[in-house]
């Protein structure tokens, strides 16, 4: 089996990326037939002179769109590819002329019983007798027919316009504003994918990202220029790199989170809030601010949005409930210029004509009721503790060297085990011993940072969190320790 592949150090495709797309062509094709055993990821790795972390991502890539099968202690085999059905022909054939390259896996969340994997509210924090009030109060109106019925797809015109008074309050939203209701933050950024970029072009995003923002970019054509995260946000010296450059390569569009970004936690400084709208400014580059986390901040003083400091009208707001009351009912918002949210709405009426006016009606009922800041004060409350003992977990329980981010609230804290420990690899024997998590090839996009993982608490209790961090230590010290041995020089022969 020949395995040479033809793979591009610069670029700015990542090399599991080019790893996986084409041994899924060979495989596709048939190349590859079923059945065919795939080297071992170490020796793939030294054939292609490759860390053996970028192979185990390309692997995990090909497994999770059911082209390979992994089986312990044999190696990694070839599958069928989409058996023909009688009308002669299989699905996985039928593509369109816009056909979009695989989305990137989003990642196991994994069957341990204490788990990390997953960034979303815990269920438990959930007031269901409010929100069943709330609900008998709306569906005791007078209106309720109207909401039951096709309406507006710019959204449930209610909230719509309380939120766009709220933005103005605030000094979020000027005259030149608008807003649009989206099935949540994804929705949104899914609109202004399909409005403002085409096939081919590049988008700058964060390095790490959430794989949510990576395959919908990727899915729709778009390459991606990676900015490096460190603990202050984004390497500023790169975003004005990138944003400069000339011709084709230049981004038609920077998204980036301002607060608690999922998956590093990190949040930008006023003074790399100002810096980054400058240079997008200069560079001619529009803003995409995702704010899904702000509303989590535990401690700290709050910070403007980008765009609220942002003069010149190139940024696009996001925000939503999903993170602050109830994630499955799916409201959020685009706050931006008006000839932008009138193309938004173009494009949304014709993905889904309109937005689902019930649950914007329960949640504006629930705002207004005065539910929603008991419900807040009680979340935030929970969300520090839940915080604090995931810090003062990695404090007590991580091997010696282990790095972690200490975020002032969202949902998420990156942390990089000591070298050459590789998260993707230790990840089945942390959830042997019942505790599970991201490891951080799911999110990086250029810099493979194989120690890394995401550790996402909210949806954990303190006691949970610190059982957890406590298996994952023990798993964490005993790879260093067998890692170390492997290593031991033998002893002199005399």
């Amino acid at each position: 089996m020949d395995l040479r592949l033809k793979l591009k150090h610069e670029g700015g495709v990542p090399l599991y990326r080019q790893v996986y797309e084409q041994l899924a062509s060979r495989i596709r094709s048939g190349e590859l037939g079923p059945g065919e055993r795939l080297p071992a990821t170490r020796e793939l790795a030294g054939l292609l002179g490759l860390n053996r972390a970028t192979i185990s991502t390309a692997y995990e890539l090909l497994e999770a769109d059911h082209l390979i099968s992994g089986q312990v202690g044999r190696g990694s085999f070839v599958r069928a590819v989409g058996e023909a059905t009688e009308a002669g022909f299989t699905w996985e054939q039928r593509e369109g002329q816009d056909a979009r390259p695989a989305a990137r896996a989003g990642g196991p969340a994994g069957q341990a019983e204490i788990s990390f994997a997953v960034s979303r509210p815990s269920r438990d924090l959930f007031p269901l007798d409010d929100f069943r009030a709330s609900c008998a109060a709306v569906l005791a109106r007078q209106d309720l027919a109207d909401i039951l019925q096709l309406g507006c797809p710019g959204g449930y015109e209610p909230l719509r316009r309380v939120l766009l008074e709220q933005a103005r309050r605030e000094h979020l939203a000027s005259a030149a504003d608008d807003l649009l209701i989206t099935n949540g933050c994804q929705q949104a950024l899914d609109l202004i994918g399909r409005v403002l970029v085409r096939p081919g072009d590049t988008v700058a995003v964060e390095d790490p990202v959430y794989p949510g923002l990576h395959n919908l970019l990727t899915g729709i054509g778009a390459r991606l220029a990676a900015i490096p995260m460190g603990p202050d946000g984004l390497d500023l010296a790169v975003l004005e790199r990138v944003l400069r450059a000339a011709g084709g390569a230049k981004p038609r569009l920077l998204v980036v989170t301002s607060n608690f970004q999922n998956p590093t936690g990190a949040t930008l400084p006023l003074a790399a809030r100002r810096a980054v709208l400058e240079i997008a400014r200069t560079a001619g580059v529009p803003v995409v601010e995702n704010d899904a986390y702000g509303e989590l901040r535990y401690s700290g003083e709050p910070l403007p949005a980008l765009k609220q400091l942002d003069e010149s009208g190139g940024t696009v707001l996001l925000r939503s409930f999903s993170k602050i009351s109830f994630p499955g009912l799916r409201v959020g918002w685009a706050l931006g210029p008006k000839a932008l949210i009138d193309r938004l709405r173009q494009a949304k009426e014709a993905a889904d004509l309109h937005t689902d006016q019930l649950s914007q009606a329960v949640l504006l009922e629930f705002m207004e009721s005065g539910r929603l800041d008991s419900h807040r004060a009680r979340v935030l409350r929970a969300g520090a503790e839940r915080l604090a003992a995931t810090l003062e977990g990695c404090r007590r329980h991580m091997p010696a060297g282990t790095r972690f981010t200490h975020p002032e609230g969202g949902m998420n804290v990156w942390l990089r085990l000591p070298e050459p420990m590789n998260t993707a690899e230790l990840l089945p024997r942390a959830r042997k011993e019942g505790v599970g998590y991201l490891p951080g090839s799911y999110f990086t996009i250029a810099r493979p940072d194989p120690g890394a993982l995401r550790l996402s608490f909210a949806s954990l209790t303190p006691e949970q969190i610190g059982r957890g961090l406590e298996l994952l230590g023990r798993v964490a010290s005993a790879e260093e320790e067998r890692a170390a041995a492997e290593f031991e020089p033998a002893s002199a022969m005399v």
